[in-house]
C-alpha cells in the first residue's frame, strides 16, 4: 500500500470528464491546490491542501464507488508527495484571481448568499456565489467579474468581522476558472442567470459545490452495498460532515425502524416523538405499544437517519427518563389503527435542504434555535412561550434576511428538549414555528 500522500491518484478519467468535475468530486473533503489531466493516459493527479484530507477521502471512496457521468472512476494515494507539474505556487491562496474562497470563523449568526452579497458587492459586480460547510467551518466561493475587484475585497475585508465580534472573514484566492452554479437559492447564486431554478427537481443533474451527489452517483462497493446503500446523494452527507461522518457513525446500517424504550408514558405521544426524531430524518410512522406503555417504535426514512437518531439520542433526557434508543428487529412498522402517520407530512424537514439539515444534527444541547416567527415577536414572547419547560439562562432574538430567529439557552439539555418537543411546530400568533438544537456554546 502507498504510504498516504496528499497527492491523489485518479485511473479511468474519461475524455468527457473534466477539471471542474474532478474537483467536484474531491471537494467535500478540504482544499484542492493542484490539479493535472494526463489526457494520453486517461488519468489525473489531484493535489489536497494537506493529508488528513487526502486519507478522508480516500477511506470514503474506499467503501463507495464514485462514478462520474456513468464512468467509473479509481483512487489510490500516488507515489508523489508534492505536485510540481503546475506552477510552483505551494498552495492555494497565493496568485491573485477574481474568485475568492472565503472561510468564516466564529460564525454565531447564519450566513446566507444574501448575507455575502452584501459584505462583497461593493467592491465591484460578484457574479456568483456558492456556499458550503467543510471541517474547517462554513466557506464559500465568490466570484467576481473582474480580478481587480477580488484583489480590492481582499485586501479591505480580510480578518473583519460581518458582525459585531464574531463572523471574522479569513480570504483566499482560488484556483478555479469559473464557478459552477446550478440553482438560486439561499446556498447558491448566479447574478448573471436570474432564470435557474431554485431547487432541483427529483435528482440532480449535477451537484453544487458542497453538495456532491446526483451526477456523481455513489454505489456500494461489491455485491453486499456499503456505504449509504438506500442514498444517490452519499457526497453530500460526507460534505454536511466535513468530508467524512461522525464518530460512531458507520453509513452501512439498513435498519429503518428504531425501538424507543424508558419513556415517560403520561408525557409522551406520538407527535412529541416526531417533534424529537424528525431532527434525524424524515418519518414514516410512529407506533406506541399498547401492551409496554413506556416503548415506541419509529420508522426513519432510511438507514443510515435511523443510526444517526440511535447514535445522537442514546441516552437522552426526556420528562425525568433516560431514553434508551435501539435498532428494532421489525424492518418497518405495519400501517394499522395503532400507527400514525408521517411520510406525508409538510413537517418533515429532510424534504428540502437535506444536507443542511444533516449538518446539523447533534445529540441534545442547552440551546435551542427558533426560526419562521412572526416579524413582530419580542423577546418577552419567546420566553412566555418556552419558561414552563425549565429556567431559561439567556435568550436573544434577531432578524437574518428580513426574517426573525431566536436562541434560547435552558439550564441543562433536558430543559431544552422538552421545549423543543413540546412547542416545535405549534402556532405562535399565526406562524408554526421551527426549533432546532443549536451546537452554540453562549448567546
Amino acid at each position: 500500500m502507498t504510504e498516504p500522500s496528499k497527492v491523489i491518484h485518479v485511473r479511468n478519467v474519461g475524455h468527457e470528464i473534466s477539471e471542474n468535475d474532478l474537483l467536484q468530486l474531491f471537494q467535500p473533503f478540504g482544499v484542492i491546490t493542484k490539479l493535472v489531466m494526463l489526457r494520453a493516459k486517461n488519468q489525473a493527479l489531484l493535489q489536497m491542501q494537506d493529508i488528513p484530507s487526502a486519507v478522508n477521502a480516500l477511506q470514503f471512496y474506499g467503501n463507495i464507488q464514485p462514478s462520474i457521468r456513468g464512468r467509473n472512476v479509481y483512487v489510490q494515494f500516488s507515489s508523489h508527495q508534492e505536485l510540481t507539474t503546475m506552477d510552483q505556487n505551494q498552495g492555494r491562496g497565493d496568485e491573485p484571481n477574481r474568485i475568492l474562497l472565503v472561510t468564516i470563523h466564529h460564525m454565531l449568526y447564519p450566513m446566507t448568499v444574501d448575507v455575502l452579497h452584501q459584505v462583497f458587492s461593493p467592491h465591484g459586480f460578484v457574479e456568483k456565489i456558492v456556499t458550503f460547510q467543510k471541517s474547517a467551518g462554513f466557506q464559500a466561493l465568490i466570484q467576481y467579474q473582474s480580478r481587480q475587484s477580488a484583489l480590492i475585497a481582499r485586501s479591505t475585508l480580510q480578518g473583519r468581522n460581518i458582525y459585531d465580534g464574531c463572523c471574522q472573514l479569513d480570504i483566499q484566492f482560488s484556483n478555479l476558472d469559473e464557478l459552477q452554479v446550478n440553482y438560486n437559492n439561499e446556498r447558491s447564486r448566479d447574478f448573471t442567470n436570474p432564470n435557474l431554478p431554485t431547487e432541483q427537481k427529483g435528482r440532480p443533474s449535477q451537484p453544487n459545490y458542497g453538495d456532491a451527489g446526483g451526477m456523481y452517483a455513489v454505489h456500494g462497493s461489491g455485491d453486499g452495498a456499503v456505504g449509504f446503500p438506500q442514498l444517490a446523494n452519499a457526497a453530500a452527507i460526507a460534505a454536511a460532515f466535513g468530508g467524512g461522518l461522525p464518530p460512531g457513525i458507520t453509513g452501512t446500517n439498513d435498519k429503518c425502524t428504531v425501538l424507543v424504550s424508558n419513556l415517560n408514558p403520561d408525557r409522551i405521544d406520538e407527535d412529541k416523538l416526531f417533534n424529537l426524531f424528525s431532527i434525524y430524518g424524515n418519518i414514516v410512522r410512529i407506533k406506541l405499544l399498547r401492551n409496554k406503555p413506556d416503548h415506541a417504535l419509529i420508522q426513519m426514512g432510511d438507514g443510515f437517519q435511523a443510526e444517526l437518531a440511535v447514535h445522537f439520542l442514546k441516552g437522552a433526557m426526556l420528562f425525568g427518563k433516560r431514553l434508551e434508543v435501539n435498532f428494532s428487529k421489525h424492518p418497518n412498522i405495519t400501517q394499522g389503527p395503532d400507527t400514525h402517520e408521517y411520510v406525508n407530512s409538510n413537517l418533515n424537514r429532510f424534504n428540502r435542504n437535506a444536507a443542511k439539515n444533516y449538518r446539523y444534527c447533534c445529540s441534545p444541547t442547552r440551546m435551542i434555535h427558533l426560526s419562521t416567527l412572526p416579524q413582530d415577536v419580542s423577546e418577552e414572547e419567546i420566553v412566555s412561550l418556552l419558561e414552563e419547560h425549565g429556567t431559561i439562562v439567556n435568550s436573544k432574538v434577531f432578524e437574518m434576511n428580513g426574517k426573525k430567529q431566536a436562541l434560547v439557552q435552558f439550564e441543562n439539555e433536558e430543559q431544552a428538549t422538552e421545549a423543543l418537543v413540546c412547542k416545535h411546530a405549534t402556532s405562535l400568533s399565526g406562524s408554526i414555528i421551527r426549533i432546532s438544537f443549536s451546537q452554540l456554546q453562549t448567546i
